[in-house]
């Protein structure tokens, strides 16, 4: 089905996800790390932790749906879905070799924060893995809900724009900045397919659709928890930082929403062929 939506999405990894974490430059970084004041350097540190744990645990939890999608025969969401774990893989290097040039080396758990935990260490893992013994709709939903719609489509979204505009505005660490810059456009990739693949089976199952809305409505503070938490500056600056993540993730999650419930009033030739509403 060389003209279907997830084919095409195939073709524009093959195309636009050819990036290397090698190829970046970290030696600026390694000076920069040397000069930069201690509240930055925690601030940084501390999204490194959480960002180099979230792409490894969605490059762990990743497998399950990619053998469901396998058994189903769904070859051109397979052939998108090798290159989906590739980025993740891909992800996870690069933020293992942010840290290795910054000198850190060592166990970073203990500055993930208990939304985060409950989040990656739970909510997660427990999703996707029920797909190896659970593959009915329900649990297919579940999992592209909260891995696809939420982990990347709200917090990963929200999470990597607070950390480019707050690198941005410091003016440093040019390595960490290109390589944020490059996970951006994979993630979109990775959001459009989640899109897809929920509106396919809100098509394929109507009922779906209050499922997932509720399964996100429930996940929702979780959100705002975890990406008001990453930000650098304090004072007046920061509530109006804090107030516009708030409604950028909120934004992110009525979008979603939005975009999902135009799957009920579609056929799946329509859904197959559309451009994944993202």
């Amino acid at each position: 089905m060389e003209d279907s939506y997830p084919y095409q999405l195939y073709q524009k990894a093959k195309k636009f996800g050819v990036w290397n974490p090698q190829n970046i430059d970290f030696s600026q970084d390694q000076e920069d790390w040397k000069t930069l004041p201690v509240k930055q350097k925690d601030w940084i540190l501390k999204l490194l932790a959480q960002f180099q744990g979230g792409e490894e645990a969605v490059t762990l939890d990743l497998l399950p749906l990619l053998m469901v999608i396998a058994k189903e025969g769904r070859l051109e969401e397979e052939l998108f879905l090798t290159t989906f774990l590739y980025d993740e893989a891909k992800h996870t290097e690069f933020f293992r070799r942010v840290l290795n040039a910054i000198g850190e080396k060592g166990d970073l758990s203990h500055l993930h924060s208990d939304s985060y935990r409950k989040m990656f260490y739970e909510i997660l893992p427990e999703t996707m893995e029920r797909l190896w013994h659970d593959q009915t709709p329900e649990a297919l939903a579940d999992a592209a809900t909260v891995y696809n719609m939420f982990s990347e489509g709200v917090l990963a979204e929200t999470g990597y724009k607070g950390f480019y505009d707050g690198l941005q505005m410091i003016g440093k660490m040019p390595g960490l900045i290109e390589g944020v810059d490059n996970l951006k456009k994979d993630e979109s990739r990775h959001i459009a397919y989640g899109t897809f693949l929920l509106q396919r089976l809100i098509c394929e199952h109507p009922h779906l659709f209050d499922r997932v809305v509720k399964k996100l409505e429930e996940l929702a503070p979780l959100a705002i928890s975890l990406n008001t938490e990453g930000i650098i500056s304090d004072g007046e600056k920061a509530k109006e930082y804090k107030s516009e993540i708030k409604n950028y993730s909120k934004k992110q999650l009525m979008v979603r929403i939005d975009i999902l419930a135009k799957a009920k009033g579609q056929t799946i030739e329509e859904i197959y062929r559309s451009t994944g509403g993202n």
